[in-house]
């Protein structure tokens, strides 16, 4: 059953997640390529080669540690310059809710400018 602040969102044509009422999953496991694309208003099938490099280490990253690693590490650990991160993705914030994690806290958020 859905609560006020749950609205079930279409990925794709045959996928329907559940997401809070700022577009984050409520449930991680239900993260798909194509659930990133939509998050980012991309085509389900235009992840580029880079977006999916961060958003698999992101993901792997989180879920092992329960937290989203510095976006330097990010950066470092793929190859890549922050610029070309922003470039993708837009924010860390945009980056989080595209990699399906749930809704960050304030404590988090402040983190993440």
């Amino acid at each position: 059953m859905l609560n006020k602040n749950t609205t079930e969102e279409s990925v794709d044509n045959s996928t329907n997640v559940l997401v809070d009422e700022e577009g984050f999953l409520i449930n991680p496991e239900q993260w798909t390529e194509a659930f990133a694309a939509s998050a980012l208003g991309l085509l389900p099938r235009s992840l580029s080669v880079q977006h999916k490099d961060v958003l698999y280490f992101v993901r792997k990253k989180y879920l092992h540690l329960g937290a989203l690693p510095p976006v330097r590490y990010v950066c470092k650990s793929i190859g890549m310059e922050k610029s070309e991160l922003k470039v993708l993705f837009g924010s860390c914030l945009q980056l989080w809710r595209a990699a399906g994690l749930t809704s960050p806290d304030d404590e988090i958020r402040s983190h993440m400018n």
